[in-house]
Order: C-alpha cells, then sequence, then structure tokens
C-alpha cells in the first residue's frame, strides 16, 4: 500500500471526528441558556471592539472574548449606558441588559459567539494530534484525537464563551511548540513558541504557569546532554528562553492595542488598581505596584491578576456533601477521579504501567506530558479556587496524549493489550454519550453517574446556570399554579428574559446585586431550586444555606440533571428572611433607611440565628442614628457567627467587630 493512502485514511479519521466533535457542540450550546459568566465576556468583548475598553471585565485577558464577538462587528447594537459600577457589576448587569436588550431568549447572537469559541475547541483536537503523532506515532495521535472528541468535560465547555478551552489549547500548543523548538533549534520555531505563548497569556492569567513548565522542562533538556555540553545548552536555552519572554510580552500588548491604561478617558477602573491592591499581600502587592510604575503590563491584565489573587482567598468549596469556607488541596484529585470516564483512566493507568515497564520509552516526550502535568495540577491544588472541573481542563489534552501513546506501546506487544485498550476506549466513547447532551452534569459510573453529581460537587460541575431554556419548557408543561426559583445566577442572568416568571427566591448573588423577592414565610406550588444553590456552594458554611431543609426531601422532577423541582407547601422562614435581609440592604444604599428598618426587623423576626439579618437591622438602625440598638443587633450577630465554623468566622467577624469598635469611639 502507498504511503498515500495512510495518510488519506488517518486525515479521513481525523476530519470525522472534528466533524463529529462539532455536532455535538453545537447541539449542546443550542439547547442551554447562557452560563454565568458569558454575559460578562460577550459584553466586555463587544465593548473592546467597538469602544477600546478593556475594563469591564479585567477578570480574564481580551482574546477568548475578542475572538466571540467577532461576528457582531456588522452588527448595529443597543448598548445601555455605563453607570460608573464597580467593574464586575457593571458587566456582569450590563452584559445582562446588552444581551436581554438585542437578542432576548431566541439567543441568535449568543448561538454564533459561541460557535466562534468552538473554533478553539476544534484547535484543541487537531494540536492533540499532531502532538502525539509526532511523539508517539499515528496510530497514537488517532487514539488521542478520539478521547479529546468525546472527553464530556470538555464537550461541556467547547462553545462557552469561557476561557477554559482557549487556556487548554494554547498551554498544550506552548508545550508542544517549545519541545520542537528543543527537538530542532531554529528562529522561527523560536519565533512560534514566543507567538503561542502570548496567546496563552492573551486567553487567561493562569498562562503565567508556562513560565515555570519552560524553566523546568529546559533544565531536563540541560540535564540530558553530556556535560561538556551543559554550557553551551544552559546559554542556548537561557537565551531562547528570554526570547519568548520578549515575543509573548508583545502579542499580550497586540491584544490590550499597546496601550496601558485600562478604559479610554475620562473612564477608569472602579475600584483603581491601587485601591484593588490593597486587597492582596504585601509581596504581591509590592511586586504588581513595580511592574506598574513602569508599565511593563497593561493595567487591564495587572488588574485581573490582582482579581485572582483576591478571588482565591474567598470562594468556597463543596465537596462530597459538605461545604467549606476555603479550598482543599485534595479537591482536584478527587474530582479528576469523578468527571473523567473510568475508560480514560483506565488507558491513563495503563499508559503509566508501560512507561514504567519500559515498553513506552519515549524519554523526552513523558517529559513534556508529566512536568506541564504536574505543575498545573500543584499549583491547581494550592491555589484554593475549587469551582469546578473546567480550572484542570488543560490537563485532559496532555493525558489523552500520554494515553495514547500507552495504547500504541501495549498494542503493538500484544494482541491481547490491543482488544483490552480498544474496549476502554469504547467505553470512555459511551460513557460520555450515555450523559448527553448534558455534558456538564458527567459522573463516571462508579460514582453514581449525572444523577448522583449534585451531592458530590458543584458550580461548573453540574451547574453552571445553563438550564434556562429547559426550564422553560419544562413552565410550558406546567403553567398552572405559582411557582418560586432559586436561581444560581440570578441576577446577573434574568429568567424572565426567558419567559420564565417565577417568585425570585433570594441567594448569595442576591445579596450583592440585589434581584430577589421579598418572599412569605409559607409558600404554595413549585418549588425550583438549582443545584448550586440546593448544595449551598457559594456560601462560607452550609448553616448559612436557606434551602438545606431541601436536601433532605425527593424532588418531584429533575430538570438537566441541575434543576430540581418540589411540589407541595413549604415553611421556609430562612429563606424569607433573608429575602428580607437583603431588601434592607439594598434600601439602604438608596438612602432609605426608615424603610430598610421595617423590613430588617421582619428579617431577624423570621430567623433570629441569622447572622445576616442581625447584621441588616444593626446596619439600619445604624443608618438611623439608633447606636444602642444597633449595638445590641451587632452583638447579637457576632454570638450567631461565632457559631459558624472557624473558617467561616472570618467572612462576618472583621467587619462586625470593626462596626461595634467605630460604633463605641
Amino acid at each position: 500500500m502507498s504511503q498515500t493512502k495512510p495518510r488519506i485514511y488517518v486525515w479521513s479519521v481525523v476530519a470525522a471526528c472534528l466533524v463529529i466533535q462539532a455536532l455535538q457542540f453545537a447541539y449542546v450550546v443550542h439547547r442551554e441558556s447562557l452560563t454565568f459568566d458569558e454575559d460578562d465576556h460577550m459584553f466586555a468583548g463587544y465593548m473592546m471592539w467597538k469602544t477600546g475598553d478593556f475594563g469591564l471585565n479585567p477578570e480574564h485577558p481580551p482574546l477568548v472574548k475578542l475572538l466571540a464577538t467577532a461576528p457582531l462587528l456588522l452588527e448595529d447594537l443597543r448598548i445601555p449606558p455605563l453607570q460608573g459600577r464597580e467593574f464586575k457589576q457593571e458587566a456582569y448587569l450590563d452584559g445582562r441588559d446588552w444581551l436581554a436588550q438585542n437578542d432576548g431568549s431566541g439567543q441568535r447572537l449568543v448561538f454564533r459567539m459561541r460557535l466562534s469559541v468552538g473554533l478553539l475547541a476544534l484547535a484543541l483536537s487537531v494540536v492533540v494530534f499532531l502532538a502525539a503523532r509526532e511523539w508517539f506515532g499515528a496510530g497514537a495521535g488517532l487514539v488521542a484525537l478520539v478521547l479529546v472528541a468525546f472527553d464530556p468535560n470538555i464537550l461541556a465547555h467547547s462553545a462557552l464563551v469561557t476561557t477554559d478551552v482557549g487556556v487548554s489549547l494554547f498551554f498544550l500548543a506552548a508545550v508542544y511548540t517549545f519541545y520542537r523548538y528543543a527537538a530542532r533549534p531554529g528562529l522561527g520555531r523560536l519565533l512560534l513558541a514566543g507567538v503561542v505563548a502570548g496567546l496563552l497569556l492573551a486567553t487567561k492569567h493562569s498562562g503565567i504557569l508556562l513560565a515555570p513548565m519552560l524553566i523546568l522542562l529546559a533544565g531536563w533538556e540541560i540535564a540530558s546532554v553530556s556535560k561538556g555540553e551543559r554550557s553551551i545548552a544552559l546559554r542556548r536555552y537561557a537565551v531562547a528562553l528570554a526570547g519568548i519572554v520578549v515575543v509573548s510580552v508583545a502579542v499580550l500588548w497586540v491584544f490590550y492595542g499597546f496601550r496601558y491604561s485600562a478604559r479610554p478617558a475620562p473612564l477608569i477602573l472602579k475600584p483603581t488598581l491601587t485601591e484593588y491592591l490593597a486587597g492582596i499581600g504585601p509581596v504581591g502587592g509590592a511586586v504588581v505596584r513595580g511592574v506598574t510604575r513602569v508599565h511593563l503590563l497593561p493595567e487591564s491584565y495587572l488588574m485581573g491578576l490582582v482579581d485572582v489573587e483576591r478571588m482565591a482567598e474567598f470562594y468556597p468549596t463543596y465537596i462530597f456533601g459538605k461545604v467549606y469556607a476555603h479550598g482543599k488541596w485534595w479537591y482536584f484529585p478527587m474530582v479528576i477521579l469523578i468527571k473523567t470516564t473510568l475508560g480514560m483512566l483506565a488507558l491513563v493507568a495503563l499508559a503509566l504501567l508501560a512507561a514504567l515497564s519500559g515498553k513506552l520509552r519515549h524519554g523526552r516526550e513523558l517529559a513534556y506530558i508529566f512536568i506541564p502535568w504536574l505543575t498545573y495540577l500543584i499549583v491547581a491544588m494550592a491555589a484554593g479556587m475549587n469551582i469546578g472541573a473546567r480550572h484542570i481542563l488543560p490537563l485532559y489534552g496532555f493525558a489523552a496524549i500520554f494515553a495514547g501513546g500507552g495504547v500504541v506501546a501495549l498494542s503493538s506487544s500484544s494482541r491481547r493489550w490491543a482488544w483490552i485498550c480498544s474496549v476502554l476506549i469504547a467505553a470512555h466513547v459511551v460513557s460520555a454519550l450515555a450523559v448527553f447532551p448534558n455534558y456538564m452534569a458527567y459522573a463516571n459510573q462508579a460514582w453514581g453517574g449525572p444523577q448522583n453529581v449534585h451531592n458530590l460537587l458543584s458550580d461548573a460541575n453540574v451547574d453552571w446556570a445553563q438550564q434556562l431554556l429547559q426550564v422553560k419548557l419544562w413552565r410550558e408543561r406546567h403553567p398552572q399554579g405559582e411557582c418560586w426559583f432559586a436561581y444560581f445566577a440570578h441576577p446577573e442572568i434574568d429568567p424572565n428574559v426567558y419567559g420564565i416568571h417565577c417568585h425570585a427566591m433570594p441567594t448569595v448573588d442576591t445579596g450583592w446585586l440585589g434581584g430577589a423577592d421579598v418572599i412569605p414565610p409559607e409558600i404554595h406550588g413549585a418549588v425550583l431550586i438549582s443545584a448550586g444553590d440546593l448544595s449551598g456552594c457559594e456560601w462560607p458554611s452550609a448553616l448559612l444555606n436557606p434551602y438545606r431543609e431541601f436536601q433532605n426531601r425527593t424532588p418531584d422532577e429533575v430538570i438537566d440533571h441541575g434543576v430540581f423541582v418540589y411540589k407541595g407547601d413549604f415553611t421556609v422562614p430562612e429563606a424569607a428572611s433573608l429575602s428580607r435581609a437583603q431588601r434592607a440592604t439594598e434600601l439602604l444604599s438608596q438612602h432609605r433607611p426608615e424603610e430598610a428598618l421595617v423590613v430588617a426587623r421582619e428579617a431577624a423576626s423570621l430567623d433570629p440565628n441569622s447572622v445576616i439579618a442581625q447584621s441588616a437591622l444593626g446596619n439600619s438602625l445604624s443608618a438611623l442614628g439608633q447606636k444602642e440598638e444597633a449595638r445590641t443587633a451587632w452583638s447579637t450577630a457576632i454570638v450567631r457567627a461565632h457559631a459558624l465554623e472557624p473558617d467561616a468566622q472570618k467572612s462576618f467577624l472583621p467587619e462586625l467587630e470593626g462596626k461595634l469598635k467605630k460604633i463605641e469611639e
């Protein structure tokens, strides 16, 4: 057989896998409503193109947002007036209103933006194939491609307007291009490695982890040569790494239009970068201030780096049915065991066996898999931001390549191994397709599958607020009676836009953005609670979750494994109290303290043990100058806060104790 025919066969399989992958993620996102962060990203990207404003979503660099909104450049869209709010509020709420005005529930524009981002997922699959083929052969490339094209975690995020698939692509591409430079040094290959590294930096702030990865890989390359050649290799890799830094930073500046200021004049960041730096440690603050003084990096990019550190400090963690105030080092290893197919886990284990037994001998290639893989996992474990498998998505491409190499090595040694590996590949594909199209809620069969994942994990592991289109269909089938909806992304995303007219129950997010209804302590009809709110994953303590009593009830229906429906009569004093406490806070922000005090008293009466209600009562009394009564309410709130877990107490005690101290001065 000629060499041309095998090549045609291989590329035909590649093309077929890419088409199947694209059809899958296109169908998935066509039936999904906006996920938690997408309107934020979309609006920020559109404003970057139209006004050069990089300050609306500095949490993430521009690349994915610009790619997503490129199809909208010829659209004449209405832009809601900016209101000078804190940057997160501004981007979330303006993004919500922008899409509501221009797209509504039809999601025509949303679908176009998602398909644009889906190109990154296809590119990831191509890079996985190319790297695996070059490292372990064409057979390994095809195996790795199949594993990626049918991976439920990658498929869940492939066409969402977020950064996770993009950063997975460019991490792998950056390591792969550096490998190609190391294998055959040349200026062109070095420049390509620098450009790809720049694309990585422009995609997500975690891209800075490429630096230790490349340093360790360069160290491995230097250690691999003879002693007499090490000094030459040291100089060569020092120059190469410096060149990659220069080129990558230049590429990063391109995406910010070579402008330091995050926002066009006269707009400024709110809070300013200097003000935001007050919330991080002295070492990190000193580094950022030094970089700021010389304008080494764009202001928006620096703001995002600071935001990453600040957010990691307070993100709660939900795992195995328990809420923790902070991250746990073992969270991501457990997520890998739960969210990865059993077929994939077995294939990686067999590849490890092949490597340890000497059947998989590619030392350099294994270094380029394990060094980045372990570096990323270790940092993720230490970072403390435990909110979903999407944060370790870059690991899956490397794992697929390693598994592909193991399959080829074992299969070439024994026909029995070939059959075993084939069965495991098929098991991987079947396990993924079994949850189609609800890939977000995937869990493997050893952990009870998607039906049980909400008892184990939360957030983007199961419910990233993507079910509104399906909730709308459910409501059309059940139009009678009242409905009450605790929705994970409300008010960042408004169910009313999708035609879901239920009473809005209070959540963590309605506490800082408003939007909850003041609900009675007894409600009747259908209560819909999304998995994120049922688990209480955003609260620092399970005791603060007003819906924990529903955890012991069997839902009447479940929508897409992520929205739980309960029908009947329910007593919900904690939710009723929370809704009033949040309403009191809204009224205080509107300088209406008399009205705030009325609802704050109701909140404290409905749930006297609520630290949030007692705090709101103290704030309302203080605003009216009733210092002694405010002192009593705050003192009660402090007592209630001490009843929480020690880590959760930190979310309340410093502020409450500060208020008491101030009122006593």
